[in-house]
């Protein structure tokens, strides 16, 4: 509930308020929030399959997200475009865990589908019994 309360408020509070970022930031902030991303599908990943944790979770958002975007800083002041395997890894990873939510989605359906089958043919065997 809290997830949610806080996802509605940030939702608000973009359409709200008028914040622009810099052309000279932007790579950097591109790359945090792939990496954001990363770590928020790994969380629900986690949680379809019964085994988040919320401080790997916390520390997973600001350490992924701070080391995607000193590694943008690094490879700027180099003069290498490092943000790109950033941009590949993190990229490959939330496709990696989307496929996997999906794969679990449809295994919790089918298994509710299962269930819920078995449920109304006991009850309809009761109901035939008396």
């Amino acid at each position: 509930m809290i997830a949610i309360i806080g996802l509605l408020i940030g939702i608000i509070l973009g359409f709200v308020l008028d914040v622009n970022i810099s052309d000279k930031l932007s790579p950097y902030m591109s790359v945090a929030i792939l990496a954001c991303l990363d770590t928020v599908f790994g969380a629900i990943r986690g949680n379809l399959s019964k085994n988040f944790q919320a401080d790997i979770f916390i520390s997973g958002f600001f350490g992924n997200a701070l080391l995607a975007a000193g590694l943008a800083y690094l490879g700027d002041k180099l003069g290498i475009p490092i943000y790109m395997a950033a941009v590949i890894v993190f990229g490959g990873r939330i496709f990696d865990n989307f496929a996997i939510i999906r794969r679990l989605l449809l295994e919790n359906f089918k298994t509710w589908k299962k269930s819920k089958g078995k449920k109304n043919l006991i009850e309809n065997e009761e109901n035939d019994v008396k």
